[in-house]
């Protein structure tokens, strides 16, 4: 439909913004796309149906609310106030405070618990140091994907080795993994990114735009959120008194085989097993708490109060994965990617694809779908330009793919990641994107510019 299929988009980007209200934004933007390609009202529920029966939803759901049970359990047992209680020994300020949520973002490689789990775990932290919901989900997803990017061992990497194999010299799987291992170092938007978050957290770059008010707000006020907003997640409530404080039994080791797991299934299956992981980690502590004295109406209580604390964002998920899809059916990617297969310079190639990526991950909401979509044109246009060879040119526009892919998972109002990141933080979604949109907005444009110089080094 052309550029018709990028107005639902646009309505939903503009009026979230305007509103402040997500699901309502998402949803109108949805009806008027489905009138726009002539569904009319009936086709609405119809895409809702198709969408919300998508298997990427149903994982994606399912990751939010057991997550969200695990996060309650968390608090429940009291480890969070006993991890607070020990790090607050060590007398952290807020520079301190950011620090720690950026490595614990860095020890997260999981982009679907990373948000959730640092923005658990640091959040009495965070409230206590006067640092804003907006700063900790900003710090808490901008060290979720891009750290899952750049580690060689997750599921990412797997995805986009994937996709490369059969392209260019690109023969077998082992070649497109040393192929995709060269191109980390070039994936300047998700390096950046993680810079970003230190040098923020750590004040030697100082706060500007939204995010400058909201800590404002934070510091001077004592508000962590603005008036009226609406934060994503609740508290999972007092600590138990049937449980004893044990921050090893229910907070360490658990949170120890969580990550166990998951990189174990990649090395052991091929593929990082999240779901499976928590799932087994949210049966083992429901056992647990119930051989340590805890009632089982109490814990069924608890269990419930995660899956309600987890369903605002959800709800948000559920409107934005029917948006994507009829974005998707109207075409919206493929005007966008039209532009790659149009006449350029090799040395441009790069920082155009860079740009095309971040566009269409924006707008869509999918990294993982834009990789798909720009891998198979982009990569053969790279290799046509070398003759084949696998060269530095071809290196960077396979970097430009995962780097442009990420901007949208990381920043887009519709992404699982960024949804998740304002769950995790307690931040209002909309609050959340309007804040770390110019920082996200900042590293790309350098990131563009350091395409565009190694481009022409390139050729």
């Amino acid at each position: 439909m052309g550029y018709i299929s990028l107005i639902p988009v646009i309505i939903a980007i503009v009026l979230a913004l305007w509103s402040k209200n997500t699901v309502f934004s998402l949803s109108i933007a949805c009806i008027i796309g489905c009138f726009l390609a002539g569904k009319g009202i009936w086709g609405f529920t119809n895409v809702l149906q198709s969408a919300l029966g998508n298997e990427d939803f149903i994982w994606a759901a399912l990751n939010i609310l057991l997550f969200g049970v695990l996060c309650t359990y968390y608090e429940k047992s009291g480890a969070i106030d006993g991890f607070t209680r020990i790090v607050n020994q060590k007398e952290l300020k807020r520079r301190g405070v950011q620090i720690l949520a950026w490595v614990l973002g860095l020890f997260c490689f999981a982009d679907s618990m990373s948000p959730l789990f640092v923005g658990t775990v640091m959040r009495k932290l965070s409230d206590k140091a006067n640092i804003s919901r907006e700063k900790l989900a900003y710090i808490a997803d901008s060290t979720a994907a891009p750290v899952s990017i750049v580690y060689p061992f997750t599921g990412w990497s797997s995805y986009l080795t994937g996709l490369a194999v059969g392209i260019g010299c690109l023969a077998t799987k082992e070649e497109a993994y040393a192929f995709m291992l060269k191109a980390i170092p070039f994936n300047f938007y998700a390096l950046l990114s993680l810079l970003m978050v230190f040098l923020i957290g750590a004040g030697i770059v100082k706060d500007y735009g939204p995010m400058k008010q909201a800590e404002q707000r934070a510091m001077v006020e004592h508000k962590l959120i603005r008036d009226g907003a609406t934060p994503m997640s609740s508290s999972g409530g007092k600590k138990s008194e049937s449980l004893k404080e044990r921050i090893l039994l229910n907070f360490i080791i658990p949170t120890i085989l969580l990550v166990v797991i998951s990189i174990g299934s990649f090395f052991i299956l091929g593929g990082v097993k999240v779901l499976e992981a928590v799932t087994i980690v949210v049966i083992l502590l429901s056992i647990s708490f119930f051989i340590q004295g805890m009632p089982l109406k109490e814990l069924g209580d608890t269990f419930n109060d995660g899956i309600k604390g987890a369903m605002p964002a959800v709800l948000v998920l559920a409107v934005a994965y029917p948006l994507n899809a009829i974005t998707k059916e109207m075409g919206a990617a493929k005007v966008i990617t039209s532009f790659i297969s149009s006449s350029m310079t090799p040395a441009l190639l790069p920082v155009f694809v860079f740009i095309i990526c971040a566009i269409l991950s924006f707008a869509t909401g999918t990294s993982w779908g834009t990789f798909a979509i720009a891998m198979p044109l982009a990569l053969p246009i790279a290799f046509n330009a070398t003759g084949g060879q696998a060269t530095l040119l071809t290196t960077l526009c396979f970097a430009a793919v995962a780097g442009g892919g990420l901007f949208g998972d990381h920043c887009s109002p519709v992404s699982d990641t960024t949804i998740m990141s304002s769950m995790g933080a307690g931040s209002d979604h909309i609050d959340h994107v309007r804040t770390q949109l110019p920082y996200a907005v900042t590293v790309a444009v350098i990131s563009a510019m350091l395409y565009l110089v190694f481009g022409f080094a390139a050729v």
